[in-house]
């Protein structure tokens, strides 16, 4: 963990790597370089979300040299019950399950497993064959080619390997990604043989593109292992970590922590969200996603965050080395792609702004029109769950809520950015 240049008053905070969040009350955000006057921002930033009734509530926190500045909860966690929301709430974090695959992931990689430069079929045979689409014939059947080169577990872990979601776009591969219910499949390996009989949807590394590939690295962590996905992170990644409310489902005894998952109506407002993408949660599934199938809490969450931040320790636990993270966080991305072309949502691929093992980074903030510090890496959940992991003012931010994307769902990420580092006005401290 680094410590940048503490005074008398936080040197214990600073070269400690103990992250007690649910243990013990905040500290003067003063004493760790912010201005609790200015912290007011953020709290109208996220009440007003709630007043205006696009969001039913939240849950913040904002960590800085190892200690909370604040824990904030604002709202309700179900708006039929009126069940205040709790720090202590477990939430559906979606795509924030990701960045725990990169690091399974990194965990084989250092014991050897895998390397970047490895075909992706060396471990998912079905995938000796994948073949790329090149567009459609005048009776509209896709036409297809060669790949290049076979895909790399590289290009795997940085959406560059040519997969595509189904979710996002309209074109034939996504169609087909949507009609074989490649997100539907029973078990991962059913999945796999799914997905190997689509095309790419382009030549592998000349593009980025939202992507299945974390779900298809929770499929090479199971082959690898030989245990499921749920059991590998809970070995290796939460009971080390004490994340004992993450998981792939909710059991009984913690439903009543359970948020309420909310969409968008006709004219934006909330209604319960229901369907396929409102799953209940209560038992294993069967083909856990490691690209979006986690929930668990934003103190758990932290918990994550703070062995990142401390290069891949925290309280004793070792899950990962230094030069391992340090790999995860950089820019994997070429100039090529870092035009603006690219994008998932407000997420856009440009100069200044890339993308690591799992992760989004910002290699270069003013460039990208940014207020966070170099290096800072980040990602989102699709309910509007959000974290970012700042290493230059060692410093994380954690955001909870439960709102899917789409119609009426507020860029919670964006609006509070400028709020914190608004109140970081002692980042020397």
């Amino acid at each position: 963990m680094r410590c940048l240049r503490p005074s008398l008053a936080v040197l214990t905070l600073l070269c400690t790597q103990t992250l007690a969040v649910a243990q013990s009350a905040p500290t003067k955000p003063e004493s760790l370089g912010f201005s609790g006057t200015r912290l007011k921002n953020l709290h109208a930033a996220m009440q007003r979300e709630i007043d205006e009734k696009a969001l039913p509530g939240v849950v913040t926190l904002l960590m800085r040299h190892g200690a909370v500045v604040e824990e904030r909860a604002y709202g309700v966690s179900d708006l039929t019950s009126g069940r205040p929301m709790t720090n202590d709430t477990i939430f559906r974090i979606y795509s924030m399950t990701k960045p725990v695959t990169g690091v399974a992931m990194m965990i084989l990689y250092e014991e050897g497993r895998w390397h970047p430069t490895d075909p992706i079929s060396k471990f998912i045979p079905e995938f000796a064959n994948l073949k790329v689409f090149k567009g459609v014939d005048a009776a509209g059947k896709i036409i297809t080619e060669a790949p290049a080169h076979a895909p790399t577990m590289a290009e795997l872990m940085s959406h560059t390997a040519g997969f595509t979601y189904g979710l996002f776009g309209d074109s034939p591969v996504d169609k087909l990604y949507t009609s074989t219910a490649v997100l539907g499949a029973p078990d991962l390996h059913d999945m796999m043989r799914r997905l190997a009989a689509i095309p790419l949807l382009y030549q592998p590394g000349t593009k980025w593109v939202y992507s299945v590939s974390m779900d298809i690295q929770g499929y090479i962590v199971e082959k690898l292992t030989g245990k499921s996905l749920p059991d590998f992170m809970e070995e290796r990644i939460f009971r080390p970590l004490k994340m004992n409310d993450t998981g792939f489902f909710v059991p009984k005894e913690k439903r009543s922590r359970f948020a309420a998952l909310y969409g968008g109506g006709p004219k934006g407002e909330l209604v319960p969200a229901g369907g396929l993408v409102d799953r209940d949660y209560a038992s294993q599934p069967t083909a856990p996603s490691g690209g979006g199938g986690l929930v668990g809490t934003a103190r758990d969450y932290a918990r994550f965050a703070q062995m990142l931040l401390n290069h891949g320790t925290l309280d004793g636990a070792r899950i990962l080395a230094p030069a391992t993270v340090d790999l995860m966080t950089a820019n994997h991305l070429a100039p090529r792609l870092l035009t603006g072309e690219f994008s998932i949502g407000k997420n856009v691929m440009r100069p200044g702004h890339g993308w690591g093992y799992d992760f989004a980074v910002f290699t270069d903030p003013q460039t990208a029109d940014e207020i966070v510090g170099k290096g800072t890496y980040y990602w989102e959940g699709a309910a509007d769950t959000w974290f970012w992991i700042d290493p230059t003012n060692d410093l994380i931010f954690i955001g909870m809520t439960q709102r899917m994307y789409g119609n009426g769902q507020p860029p919670m990420a964006f609006r509070s950015r400028g709020p914190v580092y608004g109140a970081l006005v002692d980042p020397k401290k």
